[in-house]
């Protein structure tokens, strides 16, 4: 077991302090947070282009140094060196919460290996910004961020999110929503009602509510833009058996719509298949219409 006494007078070593960021309001920036990033004697920044931005803002000083996914192997050690030495370290992310999809949870595991403090201030996030404002059950919720880019890796995790009681909160990028919500259509069914959080914090804000199916019409005959968080109701009838639990859509639509999204016909075949328990050759002869329909 190991305790942190995150203000102990006797500490040898610096602090860690993982500081949130606006997400797209400035005005969301806490005074405890400015006075941190003033105090520190550096600041490990996702980017720093980005971050030099809010520091112009409020007359920030403080010099920063990289910090992100693809020099996080030379970075951590660098880091922890420094905190051990006895300097104040203040880490960022582009927006919202460290750790949070970014490489910052690295940096906290091997501080907490050392005996370094690492002291969380509180502040804006984007997931829980969309939770309380969606109208969907706050809690239970099961937080997932960003979904996999890849098409077959993407629909292999919503199946395991299918039966989730929980609320869902999941991260998204405009030019794959389209495709994303192609997917959840498919495998949670298209009545499920979900929220999409366009802009949180920024000038065109914008709550989309509605079904699966709804809110796919809607990214369909629209142009898309700004960052999403996507809201699911959690699955009502998880405790049912699997076959009860499926999506309501008939078979050839669920094949259609992966077709839709860019997925073989022969895959999304086989992906029904699947899912639904069945034969590939019977999905096969039913969308082809070779026998009688379900």
């Amino acid at each position: 077991m190991q305790s942190q006494k995150s203000f102990a007078k006797d500490q040898t070593s610096g602090i860690l302090y993982l500081v949130p960021t606006p997400i797209g309001n400035l005005g969301d920036m806490t005074f405890r947070s400015v006075e941190t990033l003033k105090k520190v004697d550096v600041i490990a920044s996702e980017d720093t282009r980005n971050t030099q931005k809010l520091l112009n803002h409020f007359d920030i000083e403080t010099k920063q140094i990289s910090f992100h996914e693809y020099n996080t192997r030379q970075r951590v050690p660098e880091l922890v060196k420094r905190l051990l030495d006895g300097e104040n370290i203040a880490q960022v992310s582009d927006a919202g919460m460290p750790s949070i999809s970014d490489p910052g949870h690295d940096l906290v595991v091997a501080c907490i290996k050392q005996h370094i403090s690492v002291v969380p201030l509180p502040g804006a996030n984007a997931g829980l910004t969309a939770l309380i404002a969606s109208g969907l059950s706050p809690q239970p919720f099961y937080f997932f961020g960003f979904l996999n880019r890849k098409q077959t890796e993407q629909k292999q995790q919503l199946e395991k999110l299918v039966n989730k009681e929980e609320t869902l909160i999941i991260y998204e990028a405009p030019h794959r929503l389209k495709k994303t919500l192609t997917n959840m259509n498919t495998i949670f069914g298209e009545e499920r009602q979900a929220v999409l959080c366009r802009e949180l914090t920024k000038k065109f804000e914008e709550f989309l509510r509605g079904s699966l199916q709804e809110l796919l019409t809607w990214a369909t005959e629209n142009e898309i833009r700004g960052e999403f968080v996507i809201i699911v109701e959690g699955n009502q009838h998880a405790s049912q058996a699997s076959t009860e639990a499926l999506p309501a859509m008939s078979l050839e639509d669920q094949i259609t719509n992966l077709i839709s999204a860019g997925e073989k016909p022969n895959d999304a075949i086989k992906q029904v298949a699947k899912l639904r328990g069945l034969r590939k050759q019977d999905v096969y002869a039913t969308y082809h219409h070779l026998r009688d329909s379900e």
